[in-house]
């Protein structure tokens, strides 16, 4: 029996070093368990089926919020159990929320958490661009465990290029480009108008068009046919998520200022789209 018994010893040895090996770090953790009521020590880690909290990034994404515009970060904890998440801000070590408690002076941070889910969120009321940063979710393991994220607050940049005077000759085309920069998203709508009278692009005067490439930079072209001088006033660019813009476009019957810009070069700044869209508009005009 003894030589059976020496054996076996290797043979489990052996067995004990594959089931070990084949679990991931990150599927096990060391330390005690509870079973039947006593605290059992444990000196290998535990299975698959005791694993501790975690997260899951692809709830936990980088965010960009507009500046003065509610923000919020997620962070999806699984099998939390009665560990407490709280968020840390990087950028000067700043501990803002405790479970549901905010720990920090400033009170645009605040978490919010549904029992009946597994996301902790962080809550930042009216973001400024100071705010932009890292922050991390932890939970409250030993040693604690975090997941950090990017928070990008932005504020969208209107320009209308040839800004704040464009002079056009009477007869040419005005083309207007409006473009808007740093948007989390391309805005829903964009809306021009002259003298402060939202432009009707199916006015009996004909010939006025309007064209919107969106994107990661988004750019809204307005075509005058055949400039007169009732064209001539304040046009303002108004996006439905940013700031607005305006051009004061002056019709010239001869006249040569110093420096006038003419709707031949304009046009020549802008996409094929764009100069196709002019021709076919000319054409039915004439």
């Amino acid at each position: 029996m003894a030589d059976i018994g020496g054996l076996l010893r290797p043979l489990a040895l052996l067995t004990l070093i594959i089931l070990t090996d084949s679990i991931r770090p990150d599927d096990v953790y060391h330390g005690s368990r509870t079973i039947a009521g006593e605290d059992e020590d444990l000196g290998l880690p535990t299975a698959i089926g005791l694993r501790g909290p975690y997260f899951e990034p692809s709830a936990s994404r980088n965010v960009t919020a507009l500046v003065g515009k509610t923000a919020y970060l997620n962070c999806r904890v699984r099998n939390l159990g009665n560990k407490t998440v709280s968020w840390v801000r990087h950028r000067d070590i700043h501990l803002l929320t405790v479970g549901r408690y905010t720990y920090t002076s400033d009170q645009r941070f605040q978490s919010i958490h549904s029992p009946q889910t597994e996301d902790w969120m962080l809550q930042i009321r009216y973001p400024q661009r100071r705010d932009s940063g890292f922050y991390e979710c932890q939970v409250s393991t030993t040693p604690p465990i975090g997941h950090s994220m990017y928070l990008s607050v932005v504020e969208p940049i209107t320009i209308i290029i040839g800004e704040p005077d464009m002079y056009i000759y009477k007869g040419s085309t005005i083309n207007l480009t409006c473009v808007v920069k740093h948007s989390p998203e391309p805005p829903p709508a964009i809306y021009w108008t002259h003298n402060s009278q939202e432009i009707n692009y199916d006015s009996p005067r004909g010939g006025v068009s309007v064209i919107t490439e969106k994107g990661d930079v988004t750019t809204s072209y307005l075509l005058i046919q055949r400039a007169n001088t009732p064209d001539s006033g304040k046009y303002t660019c108004n996006p439905s998520n940013a700031n607005l813009k305006t051009v004061v476009v002056h019709v010239l019957n001869g006249e040569h200022p110093a420096a006038i810009q003419y709707g031949g070069q304009l046009r020549l700044q802008y996409p094929v789209s764009v100069f196709l869209l002019s021709v076919v508009v000319t054409l039915i005009g004439s």
